[in-house]
């Protein structure tokens, strides 16, 4: 067997497979080292695979990924609720909120919204007192990280907020690439 074949193989398996396979199990298969293995996933990702390397060996992920966008919004907290409402209306999701504060750098929660019930359940925590927008701590400048099924929503969601005056233009002090992870940023520049 060639090392294409090979390669091959381990990709059937790994498609396969719902828990991760280790690369011992995979070289034992294949009776070549724990090294090629290693090589094996490497060109595989090269060539455009999404392997992940779990800590119990490799793993391709079961869902499909979606595309992401970063928008940077501002606005009152009596807007938050419509924000929201844009992104899942038009078939988004809202990941997460951060801020980015010249002295603590980059704040970040989760969020997960993906409904209408999710915002009705999140404005009614912060409606309570539990806790105030993060947004305030930057006078109402905030980024989401949005998901799509595809790029065309994305430019859907990013139409809306800007025909409702909601983007926000990126500072020059901003950093642009906020996490190390590979992310799609695109940072939503505007009249703000």
């Amino acid at each position: 067997m060639n090392g294409e074949e090979r390669r091959n193989q381990i990709f059937q398996i790994l498609s396969g497979s719902s828990q991760p396979v280790s690369g011992a199990a995979l070289a034992k298969q294949f009776q070549v080292s724990r090294q090629v293995i290693v090589q094996d996933i490497a060109l595989l990702r090269a060539n455009g695979a999404e392997i992940f390397s779990a800590s119990r060996g490799y793993l391709i992920p079961k869902e499909k990924r979606a595309a992401s966008r970063i928008l940077k919004v501002f606005h009152t907290d009596a807007e938050t609720e419509e924000e929201l409402n844009l992104v899942v209306d038009s078939g988004g999701k809202v990941q997460d909120v951060f801020i980015y504060h010249k002295a603590y750098g980059v704040v970040r929660a989760d969020m997960n919204i993906r409904s209408r019930q999710d915002i009705q359940n999140f404005m009614k925590d912060i409606r309570s007192g539990k806790s105030s927008l993060l947004k305030n701590v930057t006078a109402g400048y905030h980024y989401h990280t949005i998901l799509a099924e595809d790029e065309q929503t994305l430019d859907l969601i990013q139409e809306k907020f800007r025909e409702r005056g909601l983007l926000a233009k990126l500072q020059d002090y901003e950093p642009v690439n906020f996490w190390e992870k590979t992310v799609k940023t695109e940072l939503a520049e505007d009249n703000r």
